[in-house]
């Protein structure tokens, strides 16, 4: 069983060998109560009928797997957007610890991210005192520029008032009286992580517009031509924003990014650690209130800040993660109607390159049925770009989505021909999207990494397009967004498409006559 100094093995291939085999023999004997082989397959093949996923679908009092995480990851992914902010997390440091990892695999770069260490003791009796000295040695160790508080279900059970509890912190010195705290209430046992992408971003501009919780005045708008731009959580930011800073440079737009991360999460390695890189400016966060109009890239996570933003006298645009060619359309046109500039050709010819390459391999993807999960405005996205292909989003999954979200999405369905086979499922899990696979089979899936396990267990090819993608490298520093983004998905789409036609064609002599090195 130990490990050879002069042949290591990896894990790939280590518990391959015949001590682990063995002890793995002996586990599944004598401590897993085993009912049989047969028993075991006799029920795997039941998981897979109709009869299962009618109760399946019937159940009500449990979850299992599903597609989204909870509000403090939304949370954190706004306040690392913002210049030297640090995100601070009033509970557990274990929920601190999952969140910096979520990320970090993810964006393959550090997370920082600190937390109140609440224990038993701040469980019960309130986790004031866990503020004070947390906020005080974030401050002093981290020298940030500002400390976004949001919470987890810890702190949300015993009720503690942040605002309360940061007035306090700061009389007791812990950080300077005029020294930036925004916060949110983020209770992870509701909503999801777009939920709380929503509150820590309305909690900041708030903060900053609305006179730092009554401790200054708060601002007069005095509007001016710029344009806020809000891309709601996504796990493309790094490549999406860089890619709507440019198309915004090229309209000669004048905007501000809103929680603009694409520069923490995508670090150069020089010699220099960068705990905080890029993010939007306190002050143009406090100046975006002058702003024209705000766009939002995700309706469905922001759904509480446009409104509040609307408030305060800005026009609101509120988008669902366009991909391809009438989802990017309408944010151009939105972009330039509301900044006053005309579409400069630059932009009508990638439309073009991306209408040329649809052309190109339209028969490949023409008619062929998709399921895809995600989040709410990822899922319209998709399916949008699938219907535009003349492909048929069969099954559309969103955990987080509401009865507002599948409304909207068959309306999308209705206004295409091959959307007449098609159905949202709000509220449902990967278990819900298991007995689809076996039932109503499509023939791929797109969604995050989790997709793997339904990819082995229904034999249905997974296209990896999501959050959180841990198990392959750098997508998130290529654009969805834009002309430029719908190429990189077609692509996307077409690479798993021909390495599907390739690994189904490969037997000599038996499948090898499609086995081409043309497609």
């Amino acid at each position: 069983m130990p490990q050879d100094a002069n042949n290591v093995l990896d894990h790939f291939e280590l518990f391959r060998g015949p001590e682990y085999q063995d002890m793995l023999a002996r586990k599944k004997a004598e401590f897993e109560n085993h009912v049989g082989d047969d028993k075991v397959a006799e029920v795997v093949e039941w998981a897979k009928t109709k009869e299962y996923q009618d109760l399946n679908f019937a159940r009500e009092a449990l979850t299992v797997n599903p597609a989204k995480a909870c509000q403090p990851l939304g949370a954190v992914f706004v306040a690392v957007g913002f210049e030297s902010t640090i995100p601070f997390v009033h509970g557990s440091q274990g929920c601190v610890a999952y969140y910096r990892s979520h990320f970090s695999r993810h964006f393959k770069e550090p997370t920082s991210c600190v937390s109140s260490s609440m224990t038993e003791d701040a469980a019960v009796f309130g986790g004031l005192n866990n503020m004070i000295d947390g906020l005080a040695n974030t401050y002093a160790m981290y020298k940030p520029k500002m400390i976004a508080v949001s919470t987890t279900c810890m702190a949300e059970v015993i009720g503690d008032d942040l605002n309360a509890f940061i007035k306090t912190a700061k009389e007791k010195g812990s950080v300077p009286a005029e020294y930036d705290v925004p916060f949110a209430h983020t209770p992870a046992f509701v909503g999801s992580h777009i939920t709380g992408y929503d509150n820590a971003m309305k909690g900041i501009l708030e903060h900053f517009w609305d006179g730092k919780a009554r401790t200054v005045d708060k601002l007069e708008r005095v509007p001016n031509g710029k344009i806020n731009f809000l891309g709601g959580f996504d796990g493309y930011t790094v490549g999406n924003l860089r890619e709507v800073k440019r198309i915004f440079d090229i309209m000669k737009i004048e905007y501000t990014i809103l929680g603009d991360t694409s520069d923490v999460w995508d670090t150069p390695t020089d010699g220099e650690f960068r705990m905080y890189d890029g993010g939007t400016t306190l002050e143009d966060a406090a100046n975006s209130i002058h702003a024209k109009a705000t766009i939002s890239m995700q309706e469905y996570c922001t759904e509480k800040t446009l409104p509040w933003i609307a408030s305060h006298g800005q026009e609101t645009v509120a988008l669902n993660h366009p991909i391809g060619v009438e989802g990017t359309d309408r944010f151009i046109m939105e972009a330039a109607r509301l900044a006053g500039v005309e579409i400069p050709d630059e932009l009508a010819r990638e439309r073009g390159r991306l209408v040329d390459a649809i052309a190109d391999s339209n028969s490949h993807i023409h008619g062929k049925k998709f399921a895809i999960y995600g989040d709410p405005d990822l899922c319209y996205g998709l399916a949008q770009f699938l219907l535009e292909l003349g492909a048929e989003p069969t099954h559309v999954l969103a955990t987080n989505g509401s009865k507002g979200w599948e409304e909207k999405m068959q309306s999308l369905f209705d206004s295409s021909p091959f959307g007449a086979n098609c159905k949202a499922y709000p509220g449902k899990d990967l278990w819900h999207m298991r007995s689809l696979l076996f039932t109503e089979k499509v023939d791929f899936l797109i969604g995050n990494t989790y997709g793997k396990y339904l990819e082995r267990d229904t034999g249905t090819p997974l296209i990896r397009i999501g959050f959180p993608i841990f198990d392959r490298h750098h997508k998130h520093r290529y654009p969805v967004w834009g002309y430029q983004g719908g190429l990189n998905v077609l692509v996307t789409i077409l690479d798993r498409i021909f390495e599907h036609i390739d690994a189904t064609t490969n037997v000599p002599s038996k499948t090898d006559y499609s086995y081409d090195i043309i497609r």
